[in-house]
């Protein structure tokens, strides 16, 4: 520190403005510290902080009375606001740049405040610390810290014309929604499309294979697949170790293309073939798996919350699938020791499912079907009905790495031995789509529920391929014009009678 005041005392530059500037200088910088910082490696940044600090000590200097008994921050400080707001991309880490949430999980740290940096500087207020992902925050997280950050450094700078000094001045924040009026919003926004046709010739007559098929968007924001995404991978080391239960974990050698996919079972073990001791395909209910896993039980949650499943039948066991590129899932019909309805989740990629009564393999890990239904990232996929029973589905050799996750209701009597109903999956009560439930407080409220409350539907080309999902048309709107007619409709009728 010595040195920057040296330094700082020689330098031509910083010579040149009295030390009320300067202080405007290193407050204003200090506040875009971590944005100039970004993609900077530790080295760099930490120069760049030790610079912007020395403008600090220059402008103390010469301290006054009132402030002779101030401590400027030491260099350890600023190190520790480097290692809070270095990139990813550095190769240096701190233990102090990262928080485990309530669940244990690592959450996003917020950007430094300029009060870590700066001992005089003016007090920020801090963001509000943000709810467990575990109780499955109803927006994008992402999105949400860093408008917790923007708004956290957002400040006015005034310049006074008379005395050509700067004011910095901080922004009032605008008021923000409830959790249950931003869930009713992202609720109201979600797509879904329940119209799927394709016809068949089916037992002599023609049957719309995909009838009770549903497909929704905008259940998962991306926050929330990056989390489990992340939590697919941690059970995948999991089982890699060992430290899941034998039958939970499945990950077969890669012997030929498509095969090889990556299995984690919970609730209870399923078997796709008759194994080694002559057990059929189906729930083998004398073994035992893991149970499922809290995030998984908030995914649940939320299908039922937001319309998805219905509460009639509500999940108790799920599979995730991991693949890798080229494999696949050949062509099939769920076995029927699990109830209708049940849903698929996609992950990390987009791939296709196809759908047909007669599905044909055509190489390894390529099939060709009646319709290929595209699985965009984060949707749900909902079989019921003819798209569940009638119709086989197939997903052919995926061009990247994707994961899934499928939730199924158990047929009662085939549960395993000692099975027992999980306590916090009882009792989940869907959402409402009455408006009146959610009031924003706006001028434009009334007008922006109703918007929310049309229901967006898709529409399927020739081939049956989904191209766009748009907004129905909206109720038509009444006026509270009375029948009376005007002196201009009266002169428009006299000239078209004469």
């Amino acid at each position: 520190m010595k040195d920057l005041k040296r330094v700082n005392s020689k330098d031509p530059f910083l010579i040149q403005y009295q030390s009320s500037e300067l202080k405007v200088a290193s407050e204003f910088l200090t506040t875009w510290l971590p944005f100039l910082s970004r993609d900077l490696c530790q080295h760099c940044t930490e120069q760049l902080s030790k610079r912007i600090l020395s403008l600090h000590l220059a402008e103390d200097a010469e301290p006054s009375n009132s402030d002779a008994n101030a401590t400027p921050p030491t260099s350890s400080d600023t190190v520790l606001v480097l290692n809070e707001i270095c990139d990813d991309n550095c190769e240096v880490s701190s233990t102090a740049s990262s928080k485990d949430g309530p669940n244990g999980w690592s959450e996003p740290k917020p950007e430094a405040s300029i009060s870590g940096v700066i001992g005089n500087s003016p007090s920020v207020e801090t963001p509000t610390p943000r709810m467990s992902w575990a109780d499955m925050a109803q927006e994008d997280e992402l999105v949400e810290v860093e408008e917790q950050q923007r708004e956290a450094t957002k400040h006015m700078v005034d310049l006074n014309c008379s005395t050509k000094e700067l004011r910095v001045s901080k922004v009032v924040e605008k008021p923000k929604l409830s959790r249950d009026e931003r869930e009713y919003i992202r609720f109201m926004n979600v797509k879904r499309k329940k119209d799927f046709i394709c016809l068949e010739r089916v037992g002599g007559k023609f049957v719309n294979i995909l009838e009770g098929l549903e497909f929704h968007t905008g259940i998962f924001s991306a926050a929330e697949q990056k989390r489990i995404v992340n939590y697919v991978y941690m059970l995948q080391g999991m089982g890699q170790k060992r430290e899941l239960r034998e039958r939970t974990y499945t990950e077969p050698p890669k012997w030929k293309r498509g095969k090889g996919r990556v299995t984690i079972q919970f609730g209870c073990c399923y078997n796709y073939a008759t194994d080694k001791n002559g057990n059929p395909p189906g729930i083998l209910q004398d073994e035992v798996v893991d149970p499922i896993p809290h995030l998984f039980k908030v995914m649940i949650r939320r299908l039922i919350g937001w319309h998805v499943i219905p509460p009639t039948c509500v999940p108790d066991s799920c599979i995730v699938n991991i693949y890798e590129e080229g494999d696949c899932i050949p062509p099939h019909i769920d076995n029927h020791d699990f109830v209708r309805p049940f849903c698929t989740v996609s992950f990390l990629s987009e791939c296709n499912v196809v759908f047909g009564s007669n599905l044909k393999a055509v190489g390894a890990g390529e099939f060709a079907g009646s319709i290929a239904i595209p699985l965009p990232v984060g949707s749900v996929l909902v079989l019921n009905g003819n798209g569940a029973d009638v119709a086989k589905h197939c997903v052919p050799a995926v061009p990247t790495k994707r994961i899934s996750i499928t939730f199924r209701r158990m047929d009662e009597s085939k549960r395993p031995m000692g099975y027992a109903p999980e306590p916090d999956l009882q009792g989940i009560e869907p959402l409402s789509y009455e408006a009146e439930k959610v009031k924003i407080s706006s001028p434009r409220s009334d007008r922006h529920t109703r918007k929310q409350l049309v229901r967006r539907e898709g529409k399927t080309d020739a081939r049956g391929v989904i191209d766009s999902y748009e907004k129905q048309e909206p109720e038509p709107r009444y006026s509270n014009r009375t029948g009376r007619v005007t002196a201009n409709e009266r002169r428009t009728k006299l000239i078209l009678r004469s």
